[in-house]
């Protein structure tokens, strides 16, 4: 891919087509009619491929029978994200969308009504809250421990999908057993594995969906009628009393939606444990700085995690408002897909991008639309996910405990990332064995057990 000034897109894009604007016909075009088989196949890696074959980072194809626009690397991102020039409405196919969002989220919302709604959920995840999920998902890692060590061996993606379910539901104040919080992990697991997987996964995390959202309209109507138990304050009542900017409350089923979308996130965040597992044992020395302590490298390092390992393929979105960039003019209704993954890879933001390197984030800083694995933009005006602060303070404090609190060895597995399957995860979901709470202090250790099992 040719190097291209990266700058504000004020500088390349502005609203309206001018008449000297080309339209999109003046675009690179990858070669064929329709790539929608072809993105399947090669899934993470559909766009950026394409983009450096072509000498471009922008270039239209078909999806769907539809024409799209394909966009990667920072200043696409400014561009896709800055100056409210799009939509997610109609953005994303059907069952993703179902899926992901559902009819009535914040997601879809736009202008003054998704600044509204998007505070309430930022309300939700300051701080204090954050600190609080933290300490609810690190305890259920802990209270699991006597189990793992009972039972020999874990699955790792599967654990965190159970204990993030688990303390997701305490957190957000839904009284429910741990037997009930099980259940809702394999739902929410379902609609995450779905939503890439067109055929029976898709199918099956729909018909899972509409058990969890049925569950979830029973919590908001319990809420609201004063038999939910659990302080006003908690995620169920502050989206139970909300109010849009009309004044009224949110549906019972728009409700349930919201609620489910601070749910599934969460439980969503098992991919990146068992990456960070995965990172841990294939790299030793990051595991030795953090087990002795160092917690601007332990940052760092959840930062790599994210920016490295595959979680969203793109984002969509539909123009609202019309805007030309580099001479060509985008009009309203224009279909465009941001490359998340090839953007947390571009050569020309990252310095040797597939190699995974903590350091970098400790060398300078980052701008939001360089790293963007949930998204880009600012959290407040734009659609940047509102729990990225969230997920980087539960990697921290579940990668903290696995190095510095459990002893545990790593079986030989098919460990591989295979960027066809979204969302990606390893093979083998990150087998894990002989785990114990160590005899004496991690830190006094010359020989971490982790390091004895699988080599690669």
């Amino acid at each position: 891919m040719p190097t291209l000034p990266i700058t504000s897109p004020e500088t390349h894009a502005h609203q309206g087509t001018g008449a000297r604007a080309q339209d999109l016909y003046a675009l690179p075009r990858a070669s064929g009619f329709d790539h929608t088989v072809a993105f399947l196949r090669d899934g993470y890696g559909f766009i950026g491929d394409r983009a450096r074959s072509m000498g471009t980072d922008v270039f239209r194809t078909r999806l769907l029978l539809k024409r799209v626009v394909c966009m990667v690397g920072e200043e696409a991102a400014r561009i896709f994200y800055g100056g409210d020039r799009f939509t997610r409405e109609g953005a994303m196919p059907p069952t993703t969308l179902h899926l992901l969002q559902d009819q009535g989220s914040v997601q879809l919302l736009d202008g003054e009504a998704h600044h509204h709604r998007k505070a309430m959920f930022l309300s939700l995840l300051g701080p204090h809250a954050v600190a609080k999920l933290t300490d609810a998902v690190v305890d259920e890692f802990r209270t699991a421990l006597p189990a793992w060590e009972r039972a020999g061996h874990i699955v790792l993606h599967d654990e965190a999908q159970r204990l993030l379910a688990r303390a997701a539901c305490a957190w957000c104040g839904i009284p429910t057993s741990g037997a009930a919080a099980d259940e809702r992990a394999v739902e929410l697991g379902a609609m995450i594995e779905g939503a890439g997987s067109p055929g029976w996964k898709a199918a099956r995390g729909l018909l899972l969906r509409r058990r969890s959202e049925r569950w979830a309209r029973a919590l908001i109507e319990d809420a609201r009628a004063g038999l939910a138990k659990g302080s006003s304050d908690t995620p169920l009542h502050v989206i139970a009393r909300h109010r849009d900017t009309d004044g009224r409350l949110l549906t019972t089923e728009a409700a349930a939606v919201e609620l489910l979308n601070l749910l599934r996130p969460t439980v969503a965040v098992a991919r990146f444990l068992t990456f960070a597992a995965l990172a841990l044992h294939r790299s030793p020395s990051a595991r030795a700085r953090i087990r002795h302590g160092d917690e601007a490298f332990l940052a760092a390092f959840v930062l790599e995690v994210r920016r490295f390992y595959p979680f969203f393929p793109v984002i969509g979105g539909r123009v609202r408002r019309p805007f030309e960039w580099r001479g060509v003019g985008y009009p309203v209704g224009t279909w465009v897909l941001l490359d998340l993954y090839g953007t947390d890879h571009d050569p020309r933001s990252w310095d040797d991008p597939e190699r995974f390197r903590p350091e970098r984030f400790l060398e300078r800083e980052v701008s939001p639309f360089e790293l963007v694995p949930q998204g880009g933009g600012t959290h407040l005006r734009d659609h940047r996910c509102p729990g990225e602060w969230a997920t980087e303070d539960i990697l921290a404090g579940v990668v903290r405990l696995l190095v510095q609190e459990v002893d545990y060895t790593v079986p030989p597995q098919d460990l591989t990332v295979g960027l066809s399957r979204m969302p990606a995860l390893p093979a083998s979901g990150m087998r894990l064995e002989n785990l114990r709470a160590p005899d004496g202090s991690v830190h006094d250790r010359d020989v971490d057990p982790v390091f004895q099992g699988c080599p690669v």
